[in-house]
């Protein structure tokens, strides 16, 4: 009875201890519960970095104004020999390198096929209906319907076909187009009123500027890609206007005619080349600038073709030992090395050795600069062209002509009559053997010493010498005067003009030396 009775207390006292501890449990818990707080938890992890911009607001804003290019020709049965002629690069300069920028950049012939997307293939195609032929991109500029693109990427075409940003298909008209600039205008007709965007104000574009390029790369459309300015300036062989800004922004086949836009929306220039030994994108791409779009893009609206002033001059760059030999100060400018005939710089005075440093007081420092400057103003603008002639500026009065549709060479008489070698006389400070020319005017090269200052600047057998520092030179004894002439002047070179088939350029020799 003891035994049972101390074992039920024992037994009493442990539940008695058990209950006593739920209860403190339940109590910090109903406290917990009732000063809203948990048990401690690990969080989530979350990093706190800065904040890249993001150019999503950008991208809103301009994608609706941005468009495919769809472009069909009604096409002929041709062989597939492979030439530049069957993919309509027969008008471009033979330039293997520019050739490849538009062959990789355009699209054309193959668009989009490794993504498995219909491939255009207009060979051996020729059952008279329209075959697609070229697809790019395009950007409208004004609410009715007028749009930009390339003019490589319409080129070929008869039918046009823009596709908008929510996937409307219409039909499209081409109003203009211009080679040279490689830009074209097209116009969609009805669709209601349209999305554009306007050109920046390109000069104030820097280098490592961010910039946005929307377009239809590879047929895929709508797709952008961000990068920044690389370089402005560039000359890619593509034109007498090349002036185009590099861009890093991803940039492939199909962007052709497509935008690129700075962050206020603003087009700062036109996708129109890439460089890629590759065939895909590689960071380096070219824009044709805005303020030259726009420029162009004017015209075409309003006439369908541009006109641009002609000078009539051919013209090459001033070098350092020709600015040497002519007492110019520096090598800018650009030196006339031949005048055409019916050209207006000849009618006004200007001839071949001069060298054009300004026009209308503007400062004229390359070739290139030259061909824009005068190309921006409209057929019969009469402007002042200062030149350096004999030791001196001088401004002449020129009134512009309209430039030829196609680039065309001054060309001299052809003189058939044969006549007897002359016997060769050798200028031994020129490493030069020449005798005179058969019609009496110049001296024939004949011969050329390979370690001469003369072979190294590209003086080659055949070459006519037809004149030293603007002065006629017909014997050995012409050159020799003028060579002692410009030794007196204090000069370290004369200034030869030489006449190679047909066409005539400037070369500096220095005084004294073989």
């Amino acid at each position: 009875m003891n035994i049972a009775s101390n074992s039920y207390s024992r037994t009493r006292k442990r539940l008695m201890a058990a209950v006593a501890s739920l209860a403190v449990v339940g109590t910090a818990g109903a406290a917990m519960l009732a000063t809203g707080t948990a048990p401690v938890l690990a969080d989530a992890v979350r990093v706190e970095a800065p904040q890249v911009p993001s150019f999503a607001d950008v991208v809103e804003h301009v994608s609706p104004a941005v468009v495919s290019v769809k472009v069909k020709a009604k096409i002929q049965p041709t062989a597939d020999d492979g030439s530049d002629d069957q993919n309509g690069f027969d008008n471009l300069p033979d330039n293997p390198q520019l050739r490849r920028f538009f062959k990789e950049f355009r699209g054309f012939g193959d668009q989009g096929g490794q993504f498995g997307m219909p491939r255009f293939n207009h060979r051996n195609q020729g059952n008279g209906e329209p075959r697609p032929v070229a697809q790019g991109s395009g950007f409208f500029i004004s609410e009715d319907g007028y749009l930009v693109t390339n003019n490589h990427v319409v080129s070929e075409g008869s039918d046009f076909t823009v596709v908008t940003n929510d996937g409307k298909e219409l039909d499209a008209k081409l109003i203009g187009t211009d080679p040279r600039t490689d830009l074209a205008v097209l116009k969609v007709d009805g669709g209601g009123k349209f999305t554009y965007v306007d050109f920046a104000d390109d000069s104030k574009i820097r280098i490592g500027d961010w910039v946005v390029a929307v377009g239809n790369p590879f047929g895929l459309g709508g797709t952008v890609t961000a990068g920044i300015v690389s370089a402005r300036g560039r000359d890619i062989g593509a034109g007498p206007y090349d002036d185009f800004i590099q861009i890093d922004a991803s940039v492939n086949r199909g962007n052709s005619g497509g935008p690129t836009f700075n962050l206020n929306g603003q087009v700062i220039g036109i996708n129109t080349a890439i460089f890629s030994p590759s065939g895909g994108s590689v960071g380096i791409a070219f824009d044709i600038p805005a303020s030259t779009a726009k420029q162009v893009v004017e015209d075409l609206m309003k006439n369908g073709s541009v006109q641009r002033g002609w000078l009539g001059v051919e013209i090459q760059p001033v070098t350092s030992d020709i600015a040497e030999s002519l007492g110019l100060k520096s090598d800018k400018g650009a030196l006339v090395s031949s005048a055409q005939d019916a050209g207006p710089g000849k009618k006004a005075g200007i001839t071949a050795g001069d060298v054009i440093t300004q026009v209308d007081g503007k400062d004229v420092a390359s070739p290139k600069e030259l061909a824009r400057v005068i190309g921006a103003y409209a057929p019969g603008k009469s402007v002042d062209v200062t030149v350096w002639r004999n030791g001196k500026n001088e401004t002449v009065k020129v009134d512009l002509g309209t430039l030829p549709s196609s680039d065309k060479q001054a060309s001299n008489d052809d003189n058939n009559k044969q006549a007897a070698p002359a016997k060769p006389d050798t200028l031994a400070d020129l490493g030069l053997t020449v005798t005179k020319s058969e019609n009496g005017k110049g001296l024939v090269v004949t011969d050329v010493d390979p370690d001469s200052d003369a072979a190294d600047r590209g003086i080659q057998p055949g070459d006519v010498i037809t004149s030293i520092n603007s002065n006629e030179v017909n014997t050995t004894d012409d050159v020799s005067k003028a060579m002692t002439d410009a030794t007196k002047a204090g000069r370290k070179a004369v200034l030869m003009q030489i006449t190679r088939d047909d066409s005539n350029r400037f070369v500096a020799l220095p005084v004294g030396k073989g």
